[in-house]
C-alpha cells in the first residue's frame, strides 16, 4: 500500500509534472491490460482523456465507468463537461453508467457505503486495474483534480480488494445505475435493469426540461479546463 499526493506547490502552479498525483498513479500503476473500472462522482475526461481511454479500447482493454447522473449530480454544470463525450465512448464500447438520484433507487450503493452520505449523490473516487490494483482517494477523472485541487490518495495492490470492488461494481449496474446504450439511430438510451424486464428511458431520466437545456448550453462555453 502506498500513500500518493500532489506537490501543495500545485496550488500555486509550481509544481512539477513528475510531482502531480495522475504522473505518480501511471509510473506506479501502469497502463491496464485487461480492464479497468472506474467510480468517479464527477467525470470529465476531456478530449485528451477521451483518446486515452480509447487508446486503451483499441488495445482490447475493458473500461467501465460509473459516474453521476445529472439527476444525482450535486454540480449540474460540471454534468455538461461529461456529457458531450457520452456518444464517442460509448460508440467504441465504453460501458457507461450513471447513478440513479434517489435513496431508494440507489439503496444497493448507499447501503456499501459507495455513495458517501449525502443523499444518493455518488461520492467515491476509485479505480481498480486488471483485478490487482486498486485506488482509493480524493480524485476525481476531471480537470480541476488534475490541474488545480491538490489531492492525494492510496494505490493498493490487492487482488481481493480489487476484486470485491469489481464484483460490487458489477452488482450496482443493476440495482444502483442507468446503464447507458446508442440506439440504431445514435441516440443515447438510459437502461433500467433492476426491474424483471429493462425499462429504455429516451431522456435524462428524473430530470426537467429546463436542466436540460441548461447543461446543453453549458457543455458549448469554453470552460471545460475549470470542470
Amino acid at each position: 500500500t502506498r500513500l500518493l499526493s500532489d506537490d501543495p506547490a500545485k496550488g500555486e502552479g509550481k509544481a512539477k509534472r513528475h510531482s502531480l498525483l495522475p504522473q505518480r498513479l501511471f509510473d506506479i500503476m501502469g497502463s491496464p491490460s485487461e480492464r479497468i473500472d472506474i467510480i468517479s462522482s464527477y467525470f470529465v475526461p476531456t478530449r485528451a482523456g477521451v483518446a486515452q481511454l480509447l487508446r486503451m479500447v483499441r488495445k482490447g482493454v475493458k473500461i467501465a465507468i460509473l459516474t453521476n447522473s445529472l439527476a444525482a449530480n450535486d454540480v449540474a454544470v460540471v454534468h455538461a463537461g461529461y456529457a458531450r463525450w457520452r456518444k464517442k465512448l460509448l460508440r467504441y464500447g465504453v460501458e457507461l453508467y450513471e447513478l440513479k438520484p434517489t435513496r431508494e433507487q440507489s439503496s444497493t450503493l448507499h447501503d456499501r457505503g459507495i455513495t458517501g452520505n449525502s443523499g444518493a449523490s455518488l461520492h467515491a473516487k476509485t479505480f481498480s486495474i486488471d483485478g490487482k490494483t486498486v485506488f482509493i482517494g480524493s480524485f476525481n477523472f476531471d480537470p480541476r483534480s488534475t490541474l488545480l485541487n491538490t489531492e492525494m490518495g492510496f494505490v493498493i495492490e490487492s487482488e481481493t480488494l480489487a476484486q470485491l470492488i469489481d464484483k460490487r461494481f458489477i452488482q450496482s449496474q443493476y440495482d444502483a445505475a442507468w446503464q447507458l446504450r446508442l440506439d440504431r439511430w445514435g441516440r443515447i438510451n438510459w437502461v433500467d435493469r433492476h426491474a424483471k424486464k429493462e425499462i429504455i428511458l429516451k431522456k435524462e431520466p428524473a430530470t426537467s426540461f429546463w436542466k436540460r437545456v441548461m447543461v446543453r448550453l453549458a457543455s458549448i462555453l469554453p470552460v471545460e479546463w475549470l470542470l
